[in-house]
C-alpha cells in the first residue's frame, strides 16, 4: 500500500505540507534530520515552516511510514521504512543507509538481558555502522594509487 492510500485510510488528510515531504523523503538514501529536510524543500523553492515539518515527521513516525536512524555525529535522521520487522544500516563514510528485515530470533539476547538487568524487555532498536560498496570501492582503489 502506498503513502497516500495508507494516510487516507488511516483518516489523515493528504495536506500540501505531508505531499512534499513525503515526495522528499522517498527520494532519499541517506537519513535526512527536520532541519536538513526544511533546508533542502528551500533549496527546491518550497517554503514550508519548520514546525510543520516537525509535525509531519511526528505524524509519520507514529503511523510507521517512516523510522528514525542514529546517525553517528548523534543527530537522528529518519528514512521511510517498510512495514514489519527491519533494522538499518548506515555507511559511515557517505550516511547513505540501507534497511534491512529483522529477525524475531533474538531470544537468547533477550532473555540474557533480562536474568541480567532484571528488566522486562518490550522494545528494541539495532543498527548498523559500516561502509557501503560504493566506499569499499572508492578505499581500495585509493590504496592501489
Amino acid at each position: 500500500m502506498d503513502w497516500q492510500t495508507f494516510l487516507s485510510k488511516a483518516g489523515y488528510r493528504l495536506s500540501e505540507p505531508r505531499k512534499t515531504i513525503m515526495k522528499l523523503m522517498e527520494t532519499t538514501e541517506k537519513p535526512l534530520n527536520p532541519l536538513g529536510i526544511h533546508r533542502l524543500l528551500r533549496e527546491q523553492g518550497v517554503h514550508l515552516g519548520l514546525v510543520s515539518v516537525y509535525r509531519t515527521l511526528e505524524l509519520f513516525l507514529s503511523l510507521g511510514l517512516i523510522s528514525q536512524v542514529f546517525q553517528q555525529d548523534g543527530l537522528v535522521g529518519y528514512l521511510p521504512s517498510s512495514f514489519g520487522h527491519h533494522h538499518f544500516i548506515v555507511c559511515q563514510n557517505c550516511q547513505k543507509a540501507v534497511e534491512f528485515a529483522g529477525t524475531e530470533d533474538m531470544q537468547d539476547l533477550i532473555q540474557r538481558i533480562r536474568a541480567e538487568t532484571h528488566f522486562q524487555v518490550r522494545e528494541h532498536l539495532l543498527q548498523f555502522f559500516g561502509l557501503c560498496p560504493e566506499c569499499q570501492s572508492l578505499l581500495k582503489d585509493g590504496e592501489k594509487q
